[in-house]
């Protein structure tokens, strides 16, 4: 980024040297050269450094970092760095080092392709553009590849336009000169050269230059033109088929409205289908880059002219066969993927009421296609039925597979909305059976032949689970009774089983009867040592408890047993997932049977807590005490009685016995987080489950909190007390007016020992805790606006939040902005909380907002300014903007002046004064129109400021200048 006083001189010799540093394994030396060459690429000389190292350079990374360099000095600094005197000449720099490179190498060659649109796209005055490139660079072949090249990107570089600097009319205009008026030139010159040679005639580039160009040509023109026989040509020829593939993909995807176009996809459909002989060739030559550009050719005009398939679905049918075709083909599994969008678009039309006609006559192609799948799904075969590594240890290729695998389980969902979850079922049904016919009796204890066979429809059924009503009774009852029998010596198969199971917990929840049979498999499951097994398992059976929890509850007590008996010998995920599952049993047993139930399934839980407490020593140790502490958060969550206001709740009654032991365990480890975020956690949830019924813990528990943040610093025990301000706020029904305001006492002493911390740490120590502490504000301002909008501690917890904005993380920088954002709603005529409940009282707070934002609002704007052009994680940028929206609403007038006093304090050149004027003028117009939406407006043209200023400068390493927070303090 620029700054003030000397410029910093950067020689050829040391640009490169920065660069051979990149190369090196020393890391330090390495972060010096890319501090060096980020200064150099933003400096005003790059410009004459970068021309010579591609005037003189031999070395083709030099060439190509000078070239990458200069593209990026036109984009951001032209405007800023280049008077428009100086334009021509670095025109005719640009044109001759193209000239030079026309030969190669082709990065090279490319990046000053584009540099030369850029600068066509800025250079307004130059209204010759493709005249003078095309006789600059004259006839021989190098140059024509480097005018393909040109013609290529000045379309794609002109869409981009937006991050030029250039206002929305100069673009517009530029456009419309660079493109419009061209198109019938381009297409002319395209054609010329397409016959002038053989070679021309199957060039990739050219059919990359008619993909490019389709963007501006109509359609129409180039199906009825030449070019569409050269790109027909071009797919016959092994050196161009990939690139014709794809501009003719690019062609029937432009075609998409399918009414505007129905004489263009009349010309093309036949054409398409004429490469369907070539699926089987590619197949037979093993051309899979071939095979692949094929399908997409299919794909495309299947997802471009969906509509019409649905309209006329005979007419269409032969290209929906080509996919079938390139589906049923695919034996190494590379070009369905292809097809996944095609089937998704035309279930979509198919299930609708409007469409009947079509999906009877095509729900037998998804018949075939489920065949396929089931097919594909299969893992690869083995020599050996014991063999379960198919993929020769290649874990990458195996993950790889699997994924695969859960897309195709989509596309048979949708085969599922089509031919109805029963027929998908069926074949489903059908591929188990036939295997138990063929392979059946072969199975031993240790080996399953063809077990790939059988897996498949498995997933293929757990993939259609969702599918399944609950009252489905056509083919289930036929398939679990198989499902049972599965053999369980193999591995994979007893995984896809498991899973099944799991999948299908709703169904068996309504079909009592197939119960038994199931949880047995599941449970049995747990005596293996296979981690897969144990944690598909532990997820099954936690689908159980949760969808059959009360056809379990007469096996209550004999759970707990099972429980206690396999926690220990399970993974961390798996632990949590049971235990959620059988707290979900308990919490539906008698109200009067839960105390001796939680003790019963707890005290142990607690014993163990308390043992492991004891001996955790190291950090391996106090992790596990944390995670353990979450098994009880499981059963504060899950078991939730209803109990009239008034009477005792018999699980708070428990909870305050284990009360002092998540106490005593959090003070004696108050220094190590994770284990205060799993006891904030539990205890949260406690007052999220009871409610109000919390009312004889809450003391304690207050103090807990208070004491706890006050000695670790950490915030989720703001995140805890949030959830006590919640649930006590001052509009919850059975709460006592004298606790609603203890509990806002007790927020007030949170707030300010966290502005006390704020004012002696900096923000960049602190993201946790100003992340939590703002969440925690967002809940005080809607459940007690009253009380903190007047109060002390009003002003300094908003210039906390304007400090807490320059740092760059997006948790704590986006927790400040929604506070801010909510607070401003109070300045105007509809606040966060409803103004019913505000009564008389809102206009007073309105006053209070007002009177804050006057003081404040210069503070705000600059900063929240200054993160949107250099320091704002990217996901806190409509954040931002919208803060500043909310300013222009209150104080309009002001906020315009604040956003003007900002933009004179950046650096001096960064932003020229055209550009900040320009700002000002539309941003002074905006306000003096009566149109609400003029504010948004603004707000647009703010984020389009910020966001080119954050493209061309980087943060300078000492710091943001005037731009810079002010360091909060509180003396509260």
């Amino acid at each position: 980024m620029a700054s003030n006083g000397v410029e910093e001189a950067f020689a050829v010799p040391s640009v490169l040297q920065a660069m051979l540093t990149m190369r090196s394994q020393d890391n330090d030396k390495k972060k010096v050269a890319v501090d060096y060459l980020q200064r150099f690429q933003k400096s005003k000389a790059a410009w004459p450094t970068t021309i010579s190292i591609l005037q003189n350079s031999t070395e083709a990374e030099a060439q190509l970092f000078a070239a990458t360099t200069l593209k990026g000095k036109i984009t951001y600094d032209l405007a800023t760095q280049i008077s428009e005197t100086e334009l021509p000449a670095l025109r005719g720099e640009i044109l001759s080092l193209l000239k030079k490179y026309a030969p190669g190498p082709k990065p090279v060659r490319v990046q000053l392709c584009v540099c030369l649109a850029i600068l066509a796209i800025q250079m307004q005055t130059w209204k010759d553009v493709l005249p003078t490139v095309v006789s600059t660079l004259g006839n021989d072949v190098a140059s024509h590849a480097c005018i393909l090249d040109f013609l290529r990107v000045l379309p794609e570089e002109v869409t981009e336009g937006r991050k030029i600097t250039l206002s929305e009319e100069e673009l517009v205009q530029r456009t419309s000169e660079l493109l419009s008026d061209n198109a019938q030139q381009v297409v002319q010159l395209l054609i010329n050269y397409a016959q002038s040679s053989p070679a021309a005639a199957t060039n990739p580039q050219l059919f990359d230059c008619i993909s490019s160009w389709l963007r501006e040509v109509p359609v129409s023109v180039i199906v009825t033109s030449p070019l569409m026989a050269a790109v027909m040509h071009g797919i016959s020829d092994e050196k161009s088929l990939l690139a014709a593939a794809d501009c003719l993909g690019v062609i029937c995807l432009e075609t998409k409205d399918v009414d505007d176009n129905l004489e263009t996809i009349q010309a093309l459909l036949p054409r398409i289908l004429e490469l369907r002989p070539r699926i089987q060739a590619l197949v037979e030559e093993e051309d899979t880059e071939g095979f692949k550009a094929i399908t997409k050719v299919f794909a495309s005009a299947g997802e471009s002219w969906v509509l019409a398939i649905a309209r006329e679905p005979q007419h269409f049918r032969p290209l929906v066969d080509c996919l079938l075709e390139c589906c049923a083909r695919d034996k190494d599994k590379d070009v369905l993927q292809y097809t996944f969008g095609f089937w998704y678009e035309l279930k979509q039309y198919l299930t609708l009421e409007h469409y009947i006609e079509a999906r009877m006559q095509l729900v037998e192609v998804f018949g075939q296609l489920v065949d396929i799948l089931l097919t594909q799904l299969e893992y690869p075969a083995s020599d050996s039925p014991t063999d379960l590594d198919l993929f020769d240890g290649d874990r990458e290729q195996e993950e790889k597979f699997r994924e695969f695998r859960h897309h195709m389980g989509d596309t048979l969902k949708d085969s599922c909305e089509v031919m109805g979850v029963s027929a998908c079922l069926t074949k489903v049904h059908d591929a188990i059976k036939l295997w138990q016919e063929k392979y059946g009796s072969q199975a031993t204890v240790t080996s399953v032949p063809h077990w790939q066979s059988l897996e498949a429809p498995l997933f293929a059924m757990r993939a259609m689970g969702r599918m399944v009503e609950k009252n489905d009774s056509a083919v289930l009852p036929q398939i679990f009774p198989l499902l049972v029998q599965i053999p369980v010596s193999n591995e994979k198969l007893r995984f896809a089983a498991i899973m099944v199971f799991g999948r299908y917990t709703e169904w068996t929840a309504a079909h009592p009867e197939f119960l038994e049979g199931q949880f047995q498999y599941i449970v049995s499951s747990f005596q293996t040592d296979s981690q897969e097994i144990l944690r598909a398992a532990a997820q099954s059976f936690k689908y159980f408890c949760v969808d059959c929890k009360n056809l379990l509850g007469s096996q209550v007590v004999e759970l707990q047993a099972f429980y206690d008996q396999i926690l220990d010998k399970l993974p961390e995920p798996s632990k949590q997932e049971i235990t959620e599952g059988v707290a979900n049993v308990v919490g539906v047993q008698k109200t009067e049977d839960l105390y001796k139930l939680l003790k019963l399934y707890c005290d142990p839980m607690v014993a163990r807590l308390m043992y492991k407490a004891n001996h955790a020593t190291d950090d391996k140790s106090k992790v596990d005490l944390a995670d353990h502490i979450n098994l009880l958060t499981h059963f504060a969550q899950q078991v939730v009685p209803y109990i009239p206001s008034g009477q005792e709740n018999p699980v708070v009654k428990y909870w305050q016995e284990v009360f002092p032991v998540l106490s005593t365990i959090l003070d004696n480890f108050i220094t190590f987080v994770p284990i205060c975020e799993r006891v904030c956690r539990c205890w949260r949830f406690m007052v999220i489950s009871y409610r109000t019924a919390i009312t004889p813990l809450l003391g304690p528990l207050a103090t807990k909190l208070a004491e706890g943040f006050a000695a670790s610093k950490q915030g989720c025990f703001l995140w805890a007390t949030s959830a006590v301000l919640r649930e006590f706020s001052e509009d919850r029904e059975h709460v006592d007016e004298s606790i609603t305001n203890d509990i806002y006492q007790f927020f007030e002493m949170q707030a300010r020992s966290v502005l006390r911390i704020m004012s002696d740490l900096p923000p960049i120590d602190l993201p946790d805790v100003i992340e939590d502490f703002y969440r925690l504000l967002i809940d005080a301002l809607l459940y007690y606006p009253t009380k903190l909008i007047p109060s002390e501690l009003f002003t300094p917890i908003f210039q906390a939040a304007i400090s807490a904005l320059a740092l760059e993380k997006q948790e704590p920088v986006s927790a400040a902005l929604h506070y801010i954002r909510d607070l401003l709603t109070y300045g105007g005529p509809n606040p966060a909380t409803s103004g019913d409940t505000l009564g008389a009282a809102g206009a007073q707070l309105r006053q209070i907002v007002q009177a804050l934002l006057l003081a404040q609002g210069e503070a705000l704007v600059k900063q929240t300014l200054a993160g949107m052009m250099i320091t704002f994680p990217r996901d806190c940028f409509a954040d931002g903007s919208g803060v500043l929206l909310g300013m222009f609403q209150i104080l309009p007038a002001e906020t315009a002046r604040w956003v003007e006093s900002t933009i004179q304090l950046l650096p001096a050149g960064t932003v020229t004064p055209v550009e900040a004027n320009r700002l000002l003028v539309k941003i002074r117009e905006k306000l003096q129109g009566n149109d609400s939406g003029n504010f948004r407006q603004i707000r647009v043209l703010l984020q389009d400021f910020t966001n080119t200023y954050r493209r061309r400068y980087i943060a300078p390493r000492d710091g943001l200048g005037q731009l810079e927070a002010a360091r909060f303090h509180f003396s509260g």
